[in-house]
């Protein structure tokens, strides 16, 4: 009985930890796009990003630098089954409900990248920051637009219509014209 209670308490303390984990992510849309189909678990998406460390603002990796002169630093998007564990979890949860042409910065928790242990150039307990551009979803046509931008279908048959309106008009007062008699009253 005393193990289950142990059980319980150790359990909520866990469930606690990833919720306080997960409301530290911060994601701010900075090219919003519209579109018909957003990421998903289980999509294999093609991203581009710059990571910078939150303290420093150190560059750690990228997919491409920010000046064209120096080009990429991996030389192509990164691809990755998203919502499979594939990348941190800050990615797996801040790249979800995304259309392409879409960039996010997202501010990462340690707790949601690579903790305590660290990696490579990024220290133990680091706040990852990480500027993403979704490029591609596999097996998706993209038909982005920018928020905000009004599309505006173009009925093909009212636009001649409109057309065959003025010509008639013109030539209407052309013939009016060249029957009117020139007179001289001079």
């Amino acid at each position: 009985m005393r193990s289950l209670a142990t059980l319980s308490i150790l359990a909520a303390s866990v469930v606690n930890l990833v919720t306080a984990a997960a409301e530290d992510l911060k994601i701010d849309v900075t090219r919003p796009v519209q579109c018909d189909r957003k990421t998903q678990k289980g999509d294999k998406v093609s991203m581009h990003y710059k990571g910078t460390l939150g303290g420093s603002g150190k560059k750690f990796d990228a997919t491409l630098t920010m000046t064209a002169s120096k080009g990429y630093d991996r030389g192509q998007p990164l691809s990755f089954t998203l919502g499979s564990g594939q990348v941190i979890a800050g990615w797996d949860q801040g790249l979800l409900d995304m259309c392409i042409g879409e960039k996010r910065t997202l501010t990462i928790p340690p707790e949601l990248g690579y903790g305590e242990r660290g990696i490579g150039p990024i220290p133990a307990g680091a706040t990852l920051i990480f500027e993403t551009e979704l490029v591609g979803i596999e097996g998706v046509t993209p038909t982005e637009r920018e928020a905000g931008e009004e599309q505006e279908e173009v009925d093909e048959t009212k636009v001649a219509g409109q057309a065959g309106e003025k010509v008639i008009t013109i030539v209407s007062h052309a013939t009016k014209t060249a029957k009117t008699p020139i007179t001289d009253d001079v």
